[in-house]
């Protein structure tokens, strides 16, 4: 097979300019991500596209959360070529936007340690010391609600459709085919779009990349969601329990190893029953043995722990199977240079480029480590009543918030992938957060206590 020649630098940036000239691009939206994963951007006119391709666009870290002191306030992005893409809402006669997405970087030229991206560059590195790549294919859903008079999102939606439901039940479809075409715009290889099955509730599939263009694609896919559904006057959320008595919305990551050495895939052995190599199994122990320390990052909110619930569809055992959607941890059917890890916990919530370095960072200690996963669990796990779990010796994952964050400061993979910076932050954030929803007077305490009191 014929080698694909990477583009050079040089080739990308003039790339750039010729598609800024062709489409009218005048403005350019200069991305990057806080601590929790959202979204931020300085524009700039395109006319500054030469400082911005060579990193010298400014910003005041102070003002983010989780990056600097206001005596260390000023950095840099660093923007990735290849997540140029020209923004096809705003695309009229004579004009357009684009973006960029960037990494962050210090004054002197090193990468911001507080910078999510940065965390995930570190634990690529780390795979590729060891001779693999890393693969990522998440699964994002979300829910689709009417706004009020003042474009404010309220609970309502005139959506009545169920799992894989068609029109006119399926009232989100129209609005999930102009995300599909903005995406397919943008570059994205869509796979998959339907409805889920909660009213409201929608999921849209892209194609599997690199670990750091996974995330990428992913902060990209929550943006747009929200961005055409609101042109829609709907607001699109990926809050994970937005309706009692519904299910949650998941972020499923399916996950593998790439063996740069031998070009195949680590985690395929046609000779094992399940079709599977010795490090796939590591990996997934590695996963089992870390995950209650990990879950405050792929499900960051007091919310996430009202999604991990029996009886809506969330895994919220410890277990693995080659084949049970009851389980945390699936091996999808498909084998050979698909065959992967899913695991099935955390949620849209979650940054992105946090929540992949973690999951990879895991599986790759279970891979050091050499561990050995326990027996897989091929019952429905859900149905099982206390005494089968604990005779199986199937565990829960934490059950709140505080909990997790919890087993996330007592343990050792929170503070060795996110770093010093990162990891003290994002603690910090976390506590605040408890203690924020502790000191809250909600509206079922006052349903339930102030006339009975």
């Amino acid at each position: 097979m014929a080698s694909v020649s990477t583009p050079t630098r040089e080739s990308l940036v003039e790339s750039i300019k010729e598609t800024i000239k062709e489409k009218n691009v005048e403005l350019l939206h200069v991305q990057f991500v806080d601590i929790e994963g959202t979204l931020k951007h300085v524009t700039v006119t395109a006319e500054q596209i030469d400082q911005v391709v060579e990193g010298r666009v400014m910003f005041d870290g102070s003002s983010i959360a989780g990056f600097t002191p206001i005596n260390q306030s000023d950095l840099y992005l660093d923007p990735d070529l290849t997540t140029f893409a020209v923004l096809p809402w705003t695309e009229q006669e004579g004009y357009s936007e684009a973006r960029f997405i960037c990494s962050v970087k210090k004054p002197d030229g090193s990468d911001f340690a507080g910078d999510p991206r940065n965390v995930l560059k570190k634990t690529v590195k780390r795979a590729a010391d060891q001779g693999y790549s890393i693969s990522v294919g998440p699964e994002l859903e979300f829910f689709l609600f009417e706004t009020d008079d003042y474009g404010q999102p309220t609970l309502r939606t005139q959506d009545v459709g169920g799992y894989f439901e068609t029109s006119p039940k399926d009232f989100g479809e129209k609005v999930r085919l102009e995300i599909y075409k903005a995406l397919k715009m943008m570059g994205f290889t869509i796979e998959a779009s339907h409805h889920e099955v909660a009213i409201g509730q929608h999921e849209i599939n892209f194609k599997y990349s690199d670990a750091l263009g996974a995330a990428d694609a992913a902060t990209t896919y929550k943006w747009v969601v929200k961005t055409v559904a609101q042109q829609f006057g709907y607001f699109a959320t990926f809050m994970p329990k937005p309706l009692a008595g519904e299910n949650g919305s998941g972020m499923h990551v399916n996950i593998s190893l790439f063996d740069t050495e031998k070009q195949e895939n680590a985690f395929y052995d046609e000779s094992d029953e399940l079709a599977l190599s010795e490090k796939a199994y590591q990996f997934i122990a590695g996963l089992m043995d870390n995950v209650k320390d990990f879950v405050a990052v792929t499900n960051p909110l007091i919310n996430s722990y009202k999604r991990l619930v029996p009886g809506y569809e969330a895994p919220c055992y410890i277990a693995w199977s080659a084949s049970n959607r009851s389980a945390l941890i699936r091996i999808p059917a498909s084998r050979g240079a698909g065959t992967r890890v899913e695991i099935r916990c955390p949620d849209p919530s979650a940054n992105p480029y946090f929540a992949y370095a973690i999951i990879a960072a895991a599986g790759l200690d279970g891979v050091e480590r050499e561990l050995t996963p326990v027996p897989s669990v091929n019952a429905d796990i859900f149905h099982m009543t206390k005494d089968e779990l604990d005779s199986r010796g199937i565990e829960n994952l934490p059950t709140s918030l505080e909990a997790a964050v919890n087993r996330f400061e007592a343990g050792e993979i929170g503070l060795k992938t996110l770093g010093e910076h990162s990891f003290g932050e994002y603690v910090a954030l976390k506590r605040a957060e408890c203690d924020a929803y502790r000191l809250a007077v909600t509206d079922w305490e006052v349903k339930r206590y102030q006339s009975k009191f």
